[in-house]
């Protein structure tokens, strides 16, 4: 991909998103549009499988804050796009030759030129910038070689898991059904038909750049005939048609640790896409969401309950039966408890990574029945009568001062 074609790309318009978007405004709209564009919800759709290309590619840049600070600033250089009129390039002037005061060279801004102008100082031009988008710097001012051929590490990639409360508090090991791009397993990687090899670029000798002369300028961009790779592959690969990448379904064990949280994110390190020419893979980030529980809630490494109780429980005093993830434990209360105290269990809580466990915290709260019978409401009016002496909001007037 040419220079013109990579800066033309709008990233922020694939995620529908604006140019200054926060990383997580750019995670969540990547993350709905991967999800209604995924292979597996869309099987045999070419334009939902095209579109979450676009989606992941504009994400492994934008995602990534050096590669979207190299992208922002080449087009605030250049514009949207490299598209300039007549005598000029992305909006600077051509008028001006190399040598007059307002004159630069643009092989130079790439990296591609001459060496320093005269009164340049030490500045490098922007070989670098270009170079973090388009995989390599040219092979300018600082002598490197080359462009896309240089190895360039694969893009990390997310997915989601969803999984019970249960086993994230516990552990679980689960399967992971994956469609991602991943190394080709006919070529493994190179591009080229088994018992063939690649050619070296006879256009750019293998530098995977070459240098253009347009009038007073000169400039660098990706060789045409390698696409910037450097090499030629006469044979491709009848599977990844030359990529070295094909889109693949592959299953994964994921292992998740005990005490997860809800939104939490696991790194498989070298599970993501597939390094170009030799680099080491990306990472697999996996996010896991987490079933709400019926009747247990959770806070920290604590596991929370609700145990509904009735009066006489607390105002006599009991023992109480009360569940945990494992089984039951009994629970004394003692006479006069409050209805909204929480009691405490040890050790029955989610498991730390430096060991132990949390605890499991019990609120008792008064269940108040709807309807009573008559032998019921004639021992309630009977226990009020009993208690009349007693208000329990006396002390109100006390710390009002009334």
């Amino acid at each position: 991909m040419s220079a013109r074609e990579w800066l033309d790309k709008d990233f922020y318009g694939e995620l529908g998103v604006s140019s200054d978007a926060s990383a997580d405004e750019i995670k969540k709209a990547y993350r709905k549009l991967a999800r209604e564009n995924h292979p597996d919800a869309n099987p045999g759709n070419s334009a939902a499988e095209s579109k979450f290309k676009a989606v992941s590619e504009a994400y492994g840049v934008l995602s990534d804050p050096e590669k979207r600070k190299q992208y922002d600033e080449a087009r605030r250089l250049f514009g949207s796009g490299f598209g300039g009129g007549q005598g000029g390039f992305g909006g600077f002037g051509g008028g001006a030759g190399t040598g007059g005061a307002g004159g630069f060279d643009l092989g130079d801004l790439f990296g591609g030129g001459a060496g320093p102008r005269p009164g340049g100082g030490g500045a490098g031009g922007l070989g670098d910038l270009f170079g973090g988008l388009f995989g390599g710097g040219g092979a300018g001012r600082r002598g490197g070689t080359a462009g896309a051929s240089r190895p360039q590490r694969g893009s990390d990639v997310e997915t989601e898991v969803r999984i019970d409360f249960a086993e994230a508090v516990r552990g679980a090991t689960v399967p992971l059904r994956l469609s991602s791009p991943a190394t080709c397993l006919t070529c493994h990687g190179s591009g080229s038909k088994p018992g063939t090899r690649a050619r070296t670029c006879s256009t750019c000798s293998g530098a995977g750049l070459v240098t253009r002369n347009q009038g007073a300028f000169a400039f660098s961009e990706p060789c045409p005939d390698c696409r910037g790779r450097g090499q030629i592959i006469d044979d491709p690969c009848p599977d990844c048609r030359g990529e070295g990448v094909a889109t693949r379904t592959r299953t994964l064990t994921v292992r998740i640790p005990s005490g997860v949280n809800d939104g939490q994110r696991i790194r498989l390190a070298g599970q993501g896409e597939p390094g170009r020419n030799g680099a080491a893979a990306g990472d697999l980030f996996v996010v896991v969401h987490v079933n709400p529980h019926r009747v247990f809630g959770r806070s920290g490494d604590d596991l929370t309950v609700t145990c509904p109780v009735t009066f006489p429980e607390l105002a006599l005093g009991t023992t109480l039966t009360v569940p945990t993830l494992d089984g039951k434990v009994s629970l004394k209360v003692q006479p006069g408890t409050a209805s909204g105290r929480t009691l405490r269990v040890r050790g029955k809580g989610v498991g730390r990574k430096a060991g132990g466990s949390g605890d499991l915290l019990v609120t008792l709260q008064v269940a108040v029945p709807s309807k009573l019978d008559d032998a019921a409401a004639e021992a309630l009016r009977s226990y009020a009568e009993a208690t009349a002496d007693h208000d329990p909001r006396a002390e109100w007037d006390e710390l009002l001062g009334r």
